[in-house]
């Protein structure tokens, strides 16, 4: 107790002695201060009579040094207006008693203290064990959706949550023919429920990249997923991004977030906006994405921005919001030495000042250049560089496909008439079946890329009857795409077979991958020309490829059949 009337003590001390606390008292505010620091008493009565500097302080110290634990302050007083319960609140008490103190009265607050002690006490021991829920969940919630990430300098990102938890996600992965898949989503509010629905989104994001499906397949897979996970009125808005592995173009989709920015290499200025054309994903289980990505032409040192909407949406002060205007003006005003990030990162500090933060911050920009892609920065690490194609004429033979067998081959085959193809993309699962039988781990890149090649080339120039040439023109992959999803939206004839045989060699194995189409063919004696180094053409790129990953490439007559072997070696005969 600190008070100063000897009277007031001797009259509160046997009250508080019967009601079984050790009391102590001073009127002294350093004295008191001691008590308070080595006794770490359960309650505090302040004379309000003893007035000062001194008396102020202490108090001030007491309440600063309580840590968590709850410890009421009681000021007593003789007087009883408003003033005096103002100068208790304003000297930091809890609860205000009048001189004399009533024994019935404190008694009563005693009693009504010790519950609100106790509910501080369950509070705090909840709140231990929610931040050691969340630390354990932090932990899952890095290892599981962030660990795994692409990690490379030339990425430039920055997440700002506004709790502990993010309700943004950044997800990217290398597919198996080398493009560069890159997700940023926005699940509705913050914080760890909204966390809780990232951890399904990465799982299909990485097993479907991981297993060659095409990005509209894995953006319906992850709506498929969280349609059937999240509470009504939650949802995931997305910016996915696809980059092609030569850099040639990007497939994007927008699901309710803010427009994705294509920034030109050259003068950093924004050469192309993509704005939501879709839904954000587990608001209705069907819909369909393959019209809604769009595909444009990128050129290397190309930069794409992604922004979630607690940029745009961020507030100040007054409440105005930081908006699209003022995003895209600080590119415009980007100083040279500056990141787009770092420019948007400061007018939007400039902007808000030191208003709260109402919504998760998530940047990324990324770098259209070959660090990004996994043959440049990862060499000699189960990638591979695709070699020049030599002016040697193309081998006609055959690889016989027994030769140097060691056990029964596997075959299978697969045909794919005209009507199902706008539908289906039977890479993914050959590559998965091949895989699992072969256990060819190692070389699934470069077989994704050998049977998506083979399988383009039969769909696009077999069936469709497209003209590569198209490509050629400064509005070419958007002119030759659309047409491509024109003519396969009316495919309902013809067919592609595809059969695999494979078996293994005392080496490690060999495979052969057939692929017929229905379709007129080509002339065969055009091919020799496209072998040669100084072909710089849209058209033959896919032929070059295939020689120079393949022991055999054979075209047959009327040039919709070809054949090619590949052979790998295992580890242990190297």
């Amino acid at each position: 107790m600190l008070i100063d009337e000897a009277h007031s003590r001797k009259t509160l001390r046997p009250l508080l002695e019967a009601a079984g606390y050790r009391v102590l008292e001073t009127a002294d505010p350093k004295v008191a201060l001691d008590y308070f620091t080595t006794e770490r008493p359960n309650i505090v009565f302040i004379d309000q009579e003893i007035a000062g500097q001194d008396c102020h302080q202490a108090v001030r110290r007491m309440l600063s040094v309580r840590d968590r634990k709850f410890i009421p302050f009681i000021c007593l007083s003789a007087q009883t207006d408003e003033k005096a319960y103002a100068s208790c609140i304003e000297l930091g008490g809890h609860d205000f008693l009048t001189k004399p103190v009533s024994p019935i009265l404190l008694k009563a607050k005693l009693h009504s203290f010790e519950r609100v002690r106790q509910i501080h006490s369950d509070a705090m021991r909840l709140h231990g064990q929610m931040r050691m829920d969340q630390e354990m969940a932090e932990t899952v919630f890095n290892g599981a959706v962030i660990a795994d990430n692409i990690k490379r300098d030339c990425l430039n990102t920055i997440i700002k949550p506004a709790e502990q938890f993010n309700g943004d996600v950044l997800l990217s992965a290398y597919a198996p023919s080398s493009d560069v898949h890159i997700l940023l989503g926005d699940f509705t509010g913050h914080g760890l429920a909204a966390a809780f629905g990232a951890l399904p989104a990465a799982e299909v994001f990485r097993a479907m990249t991981a297993k060659g499906f095409s990005p509209q397949q894995i953006v319906s897979g992850i709506n498929q997923k969280l349609y059937s996970l999240l509470p009504t009125g939650m949802f995931f808005a997305i910016q996915f991004i696809a980059i092609n592995h030569d850099l040639d173009y990007v497939k994007v989709i927008n699901c309710g977030m803010p427009d994705i920015l294509l920034l030109d290499g050259a003068s950093g200025s924004i050469r192309q906006r993509f704005s939501s054309q879709s839904f954000p994903l587990g608001i209705a289980p069907d819909i369909e994405y393959q019209a809604r990505f769009v595909r444009a032409k990128i050129t290397p040192g190309d930069r794409i921005l992604l922004v979630s909407d607690g940029v745009t949406e961020a507030r100040n002060r007054d409440n105005a919001y930081f908006g699209k205007a003022r995003l895209e003006r600080a590119l415009l005003e980007k100083r040279p030495d500056d990141s787009a990030l770092d420019s948007v990162l400061s007018a939007l500090t400039a902007f808000c000042e030191d208003a709260p933060q109402d919504d998760d911050i998530s940047l990324a920009d990324i770098p259209c250049v070959p660090e990004l892609l996994p043959r440049w920065a990862e060499k000699g690490n189960n990638f591979w560089p695709i070699a020049p194609a030599s002016s040697a004429p193309l081998k006609r033979e055959t690889v016989p496909a027994t030769a140097g067998a060691e056990g029964d081959p596997l075959e299978f085959s697969i045909t794919l008439p005209g009507n199902r193809l706008n539908k289906t993309d039977p890479i993914p699962l050959l590559i998965n079946h091949i895989q699992e039988m072969e256990g060819l781990h190692r070389h699934r890149r470069l077989l994704f890329t050998l049977l998506s090649e083979l399988y383009v080339n039969a769909l696009d120039h077999g069936l469709l009857n497209l003209n590569s040439e198209i490509k050629s023109s400064t509005d070419g992959f958007a002119e030759y795409f659309a047409e491509r999803e024109k003519r396969l939206q009316h495919l309902d004839q013809g067919f592609i077979n595809i059969a695999i045989q494979s078996h293994k060699t005392a080496q490690g194995g060999k495979i052969k991958i057939r692929v017929e189409d229905s379709g007129p063919g080509f002339d065969l004696s055009i091919i020799d020309d496209y072998l040669t180094p100084e072909l710089n053409s849209p058209s033959g790129r896919g032929i070059q490829l295939l020689h120079s990953l393949c022991d055999s490439v054979n075209y047959e007559e009327p040039g919709n059949k070809v054949a090619v072997v590949f052979s790998w070696v295992t580890e242990a005969a190297i």
